[in-house]
């Protein structure tokens, strides 16, 4: 069974401010068991060969991830080829794209309250989507995932627990094991197939409060110097916009 984590932000991220390298994060989750890992930026697949071999050193595969905004919505495409992604704006062009590519697609967060969450979106597109996600983010008071629980139970969806990694203290606590060859395509088999296992604790409220002030400091200092993400160009990892 592999450790795994598909949903993780990086300082290489084009939208997000984060403190953390892409080879921070492989260092830091290798030190945690970690098997396989998706960086995946917005609207910018990330795609670093000198990450991929260092983390291939330390025994991690990466899959190629990108958290793509469809028609408004943010979408999980894992092991899709770069330039493929790239062109991906609506439901329908991510119809297109698993209909030439293997790689799957997962629902972020999908109930969570933001604008940018699928929620009526998962039911129109329910054939899309290989997976749903549970997130780190949550207490026992207050748990956005229960809902998506439900939702991949009653349409034969696995669950996949990723941290939505914005700071480092989140790896470890929501995660995913999948019995798959440390292979992208494995992986990606072993998802549509369903064997998959989350493991998931809450998160105690004094460690929800820092992560969420440090993203909130961090998000307001980019829109102070000017780099909203609603009015950045979208760029690849590592390129000015």
């Amino acid at each position: 069974m592999l450790k795994v984590d598909f949903h993780l932000h990086t300082a290489e991220d084009p939208v997000d401010r984060i403190t953390h390298s892409a080879t921070d994060l492989v260092a830091h989750a290798a030190s945690l068991g970690y098997r396989a890992l998706a960086i995946t930026p917005h609207d910018g697949q990330f795609s670093d060969p000198r990450v991929r071999a260092y983390a291939r050193d330390l025994g991690i595969v990466l899959v190629p991830g990108i958290e793509r905004t469809v028609e408004g919505s943010h979408v999980l495409l894992l092991n899709f080829p770069d330039t493929a992604v790239e062109s991906v704006r609506t439901f329908d062009d991510v119809a297109r794209l698993k209909a030439q590519h293997d790689g799957v697609v997962i629902a972020p967060h999908p109930f969570f309250p933001d604008t940018t969450c699928l929620r009526s979106d998962l039911a129109r597109h329910a054939d899309l989507f290989d997976g749903v996600e549970w997130s780190y983010f949550w207490t026992h008071g207050i748990n956005f995932n229960t809902r998506a629980a439900r939702w991949a139970e009653a349409h034969g969806k696995p669950i996949l627990g990723n941290s939505d990694l914005h700071d480092l203290r989140q790896l470890g606590r929501t995660f995913s094991l999948i019995d798959a060859e440390p292979d992208p395509a494995a992986i990606c088999d072993a998802i549509r197939q369903g064997r998959v296992v989350m493991r998931t604790q809450p998160v105690p409220i004094p460690e929800l409060v820092q992560v969420f002030g440090g993203m909130t400091v961090r998000g307001r200092k980019r829109r102070i110097m000017g780099h909203d993400s609603r009015s950045r160009a979208v760029a690849r990892p590592g390129v000015a916009a």
